[in-house]
């Protein structure tokens, strides 16, 4: 385990910023790392010279995704609003994001990796929206991963909770480069050769008008997404089932209600 949850480490006379998340086993996006994520996004939107944010998990995974304590009944409301706060703040911050995934990438993490504006990954990557098998689903995931690789595929990764790698990934469409070495690595060489020769004001008008369509739909459609888990999901009796067996290791045992 890591004392802090995020390095940032400003490259290129600051022009690139490269957050690496940590503070865990598994990078898992709790409430402590996701505050800091999005001071970051702040501040890096507050300094005019910035122009790309490479994105990555500290050691060999990207992120386990959020924490499942936090989804249960009497914390899930919180950890919903502030994922979802830090996911707006990531789209608000209008620079270029580019994500670099090692190892694993599941759940909340895939859910920020989908909002990223390019995605590298190595060829060990395992990515996926394992929800479902706790007896919930992702209710960002619902809204923007259908738009970045089709509904087809976007139902089967939500509704089969299952894990692809890095090919299959790169097939479908849910990341852009599979890459030998680091991705991280992969992510500056492509920074440096297409974003930072560009204006960085100019870069921002770009991000904000090709993002507004996609910011307005998750301003319409969350709310009610958030209702059915929520004020439906939540008062099942497998959704809590599912959540309290993870945490106890034990397969669950689901009443189908």
């Amino acid at each position: 385990m890591t004392d802090a949850p995020l390095s940032i480490v400003q490259l290129d006379g600051g022009a690139c910023w490269r957050i690496a998340i940590g503070g865990s086993k598994g990078n898992i996006l709790d409430a402590r790392l996701m505050d800091a994520l999005a001071r970051a996004f702040r501040d890096a939107s507050a300094a005019p010279a910035v122009k790309t944010i490479v994105l990555e998990g500290q050691g060999t995974h990207f992120s386990f995704g959020a924490s499942v304590q936090e989804h249960l009944p009497d914390r899930v409301a919180g950890m919903l609003r502030q994922f979802h706060d830090l996911l707006a703040t990531l789209i608000d911050t209008s620079v270029p994001v580019l994500a670099a995934v090692r190892g694993q990438c599941l759940g909340g993490g895939l859910e920020l990796v989908t909002l990223c504006h390019r995605v590298f990954a190595s060829r060990d990557a395992k990515l996926g929206q394992p929800e479902i098998m706790l007896g919930v689903f992702a209710p960002v995931a619902s809204v923007v991963l259908p738009e970045r690789v089709g509904r087809r595929h976007a139902e089967d990764l939500l509704v089969s909770g299952r894990t692809v790698g890095a090919g299959e990934a790169f097939a479908m469409g849910l990341i852009d480069e599979v890459v030998d070495g680091d991705p991280a690595e992969a992510a500056l060489a492509y920074a440096r050769q297409h974003l930072l020769p560009k204006s960085a004001s100019s870069l921002r008008y770009a991000v904000r008008a090709i993002r507004r369509s996609l910011r307005e739909r998750l301003r319409a459609e969350l709310p009610t997404i958030e209702r059915l888990y929520l004020g439906e999901l939540m008062k099942t009796s497998d959704a809590v089932e599912g959540l309290q067996a993870f945490v106890e290791r034990r397969p669950p045992v689901w009443r189908n209600a």
